[in-house]
């Protein structure tokens, strides 16, 4: 790729299959538990992730926003999990990768169903249901939609329940009969249980209550503390002193013949104030010009054209954002394969006609639309590392 000089008006926009692409198949997110219920001998699942060795019981904890880098940054707030780092993916020290976008709903449906993002359908933040043309928020679930026609397969924790597998879940009482549960992480019992403590000791014991188990739990309030305080942040720090002790206490009440592995749904950046860093889609013409629909979120865009302007916004996109983020229209991202190696047909009106992933520390804001996720300070979506690397810690008894 051609690189700008200071005299070079009119520098080449980034490539779009120079984007570091998600492990999907090998790596990803996506792979884990397939790979887990196959090593139990779940019918209809592969182990991809071939660095794992099978167990009889398996335990998947899962802590919103824990970055690789982010963890790998704070030795002394987590020194359990750090002298777990070369545990990480069946003891090779390497991470895992979410997939695209980097976001809870889309990695949750990834890691539920063991489907990248283009299979089980949540591509993003918010995405256009075709059959009605509004944006849906899919971490929300609003407007409400049909559940089981948005994301029609099935998941491990049901095949591995069909299959005689104890399968449970056991997170906040809060998620018990959400949406995004039911499409993602439903199958088999859920517990509800509100702190962490409570979460990590009933695990344990779900883990114990049969020969072969398969159990599931999560904790949300790492990534709370990122996206309002950043991930540098004293509070994010206790936060991620806290989960540490988590991860202890759960480690040490493993059952025989257990593996307990730690993960997240993506990592973070934070990204400062200012206009050079948070381009704002509600004050910007041209970004705006020909655009019925902005979806995604910051880091992670789905832009959505009126009728016969995609290529002009994609044109004006480059230009603009070119240097800065990797910028495709839908069938380029397909064909970099973005959102995985196959897109359903029923997923592929739901991505933007143009895709904007961010490169470098900056967002794509909308003051007036989306003031919330606007003034956040730590952000995910993309495909950098800080964003796309997750652990994947191991501890077997």
């Amino acid at each position: 790729m051609a690189q700008p000089t200071a005299w070079d008006p009119h520098p080449e926009p980034l490539a779009v299959d120079s984007a570091p692409l998600p492990q999907y198949g090998s790596g990803s997110l996506a792979d884990l538990l397939p790979t887990l219920a196959a090593g139990m001998g779940v019918p209809g699942t592969t182990a991809t992730i071939t660095e794992l060795a099978p167990a009889d019981r398996n335990c998947v904890f899962l802590i919103d926003g824990l970055g690789w880098e982010q963890l790998r940054a704070h030795p002394e707030d987590a020194p359990f999990m750090t002298a777990l780092l070369d545990s990480s993916r069946g003891g090779t020290g390497r991470p895992l990768t979410a997939g695209y976008p980097a976001t809870t709903a889309t990695s949750l449906a990834s890691v539920g169903t063991g489907l990248p993002p283009g299979a089980h359908g949540l591509p993003g933040y918010t995405v256009r249901n075709p059959d009605t043309g509004e944006l849906m928020n899919q971490l929300r679930w609003q407007p409400w939609t049909q559940p089981r026609a948005w994301q029609p397969y099935p998941t491990i924790f049901q095949l591995a329940h069909d299959a005689g597998v104890h399968a449970a879940q056991v997170s906040s009482p809060t998620f018990e009969n959400t949406p995004l549960t039911k499409v993602a992480l439903s199958g088999g019992t859920f517990l509800g249980r509100l702190s962490g403590e409570d979460r990590m000791d009933l695990a344990a014991g779900q883990l114990a209550a049969a020969d072969r188990a398969l159990v599931y739990t999560y904790y949300a309030e790492l990534d709370g503390a990122g996206h309002r305080f950043g991930v540098d942040s004293d509070t994010w720090r206790g936060q991620l002193m806290h989960v540490d002790r988590l991860v202890q206490r759960l480690a040490e009440q493993l059952p025989p013949n257990s593996a307990l592995y730690v993960t997240a749904d993506h990592g973070m950046v934070d990204i400062p104030f200012d206009e050079q860093h948070r381009i704002d889609f509600d004050e910007d013409w041209e970004l705006r010009a020909g655009v019925a629909l902005l979806g995604g979120e910051g880091r992670a865009r789905h832009v959505y054209a009126v009728p016969g302007a995609a290529n002009d916004v994609l044109t004006c996109w480059r230009e603009v954002l070119g240097e800065q983020f990797w910028v495709a229209s839908r069938d380029e991202a397909i064909a970099a394969g973005w959102f995985g190696p196959h897109i359903d047909e029923r997923v592929y009106a739901r991505l933007g006609d143009v895709v904007a992933a961010a490169r470098d520390d900056v967002l794509i804001i909308a003051s007036e639309r989306e003031p919330k996720e606007s003034a956040m300070v730590g952000n995910h979506g993309s495909m950098t590392p800080a964003e796309q690397f997750v652990p994947l810690l191991e501890v077997r008894s």
